[in-house]
């Protein structure tokens, strides 16, 4: 039996306020947000999670392989990140959330922060990123802020386990920013959504220059698949008659 998972870290970072998390999830929103912001921001890596019984994958670029899920650390704004590269399936939610909870212990967070993108029904006017917070959260960062909360359901994952242990007061305030999310990947705009309103709550300077010129490219070429295909659905396909 595997053990339990748990960050290895691989230096000791100074205290960190307050922890950002974003994981693979569908639409990539969240990863592609906090991998985005790990490589804007001053930021040095100081741990990885290992353990646990998922399976592992191990991603890697040119040649040169890479943790799963690593942790770094901007010391100048007090942040850590956490960038999960493997998806937290539910029955994982528990194990990971623990890791996360015995980190925030090691580092003396009280903050957690999760970015993630939702797969939704939506109109245009729904292109705004919503939050779903413990009390503790947004009495302490959305009093003044004009973002709107998510209306009514539930939560299930890697979320709801951080969620569940901000409620039942485990010494965390944790915020959940969340998003629409198109079937293209990765949905660039979204990530920019969750990005914003993190820098607007948080405080945080974010460059997002380079992320906006690559949503646009991902747009445009999306649109430009749409039609093309609805050119092809309007010149038609003969039928098919040789059976007859």
């Amino acid at each position: 039996m595997a053990d339990h998972p748990r960050f290895e870290l691989t230096a000791s970072p100074e205290p960190v306020e307050t922890l950002i998390v974003g994981v693979s999830t569908y639409g990539l929103a969240g990863l592609t947000a906090v991998d985005y912001l790990t490589d804007e921001r001053p930021m040095e890596q100081v741990g990885y999670l290992t353990g646990g019984d998922q399976p592992v994958i191990t991603p890697f670029q040119d040649g040169s392989p890479r943790h799963h899920t690593r942790l770094s650390v901007d010391t100048e704004r007090s942040i850590g990140v956490v960038v999960g590269e493997r998806m937290v399936t539910v029955e994982a939610a528990t194990g990971v959330a623990d890791a996360i909870e015995t980190l925030c212990e090691r580092t003396e967070t009280e903050t957690v922060v999760i970015l993630s993108g939702v797969p939704v029904a939506h109109g245009p006017d729904d292109h705004v990123p919503f939050y779903i917070a413990t009390e503790g959260y947004r009495s302490s960062f959305l009093e003044d802020a004009d973002i709107r909360p998510m209306g009514n359901g539930y939560i299930d994952g890697l979320p709801a386990e951080l969620l569940d242990r901000g409620i039942e007061g485990a010494g965390l305030d944790v915020g959940v920013f969340t998003t629409p999310v198109h079937a293209q990947t990765p949905d660039a705009a979204a990530a920019l959504r969750l990005l914003d309103v993190l820098s607007a709550v948080h405080d945080i300077d974010i460059d997002t220059g380079p992320l906006k010129t690559f949503a646009a490219s991902v747009e445009s070429h999306y649109q430009a698949l749409a039609e093309r295909l609805d050119s092809e659905r309007d010149t038609g396909v003969p039928d098919d008659r040789m059976y007859m």
